[in-house]
């Protein structure tokens, strides 16, 4: 299995309209500022008023799951203009069940015009060739019919609901589970 390896070339990729790139701590400040707007972070486990000291760890986190083989991250970037529009990444891979997690933020001026179907296309299928994936898996909360859709664009089926599987912002919260898998393609 290939998944990761500190010798491995970190895979940068192109689409029609972005650039997914590796992250860097210069990126401190304009990840601070996208992850601050609560419209990003409503419908998710991110803090909803993250600290520089708690972007400083998640970036760092980020920065580091590439070469300790254990996930990878991309900052979006127009194409054109460079702006950062957001962040997919696989959080962890699954060694044994070649399987990953994804997840994703995108600034809300870049929402409904496909970027992040896009950015998530690309992904899914460096998944599955780069990284020798046979599982891609995410969830979603209820009432996020937005990110629903992203992930069937991207090729995903819903698989079911785990009910109060997580506790954050307070409250325990239903997870939608959406699969890909490499044979669905």
């Amino acid at each position: 299995m290939r998944i990761a390896a500190p010798d491995r070339e970190f895979p940068a990729l192109i689409t029609e309209r972005l650039r997914l790139r590796e992250p860097s701590m210069d990126d401190r400040d304009s990840f601070h500022a996208l992850i601050s707007i609560s419209e990003v972070t409503r419908f998710s486990n991110w803090y909803d008023a993250p600290t520089k000291a708690q972007i400083d760890r998640t970036l760092k986190w980020m920065c580091q799951i590439f070469p300790k083989g254990t996930g990878c991250t991309w900052f979006i970037e127009d194409r054109g203009a460079g702006d950062l529009l957001g962040a997919i990444r696989f959080n962890r891979f699954d060694r044994r069940a070649s399987c990953a997690e994804l997840g994703y933020e995108l600034h809300p001026a870049a929402w409904g015009k496909g970027l992040m179907s896009e950015a998530a296309q690309a992904v899914v299928q460096c998944g599955f060739d780069y990284f020798s994936l046979n599982r891609i898996e995410a969830w979603t909360l209820p009432g996020n019919g937005g990110s629903d859709r992203v992930l069937e664009k991207a090729g995903f089926r819903y698989e079911g609901t785990l009910r109060q599987k997580a506790r954050f912002k307070g409250a325990f919260h239903d997870f939608r589970m959406f699969g890909c898998l490499a044979g669905d393609r």
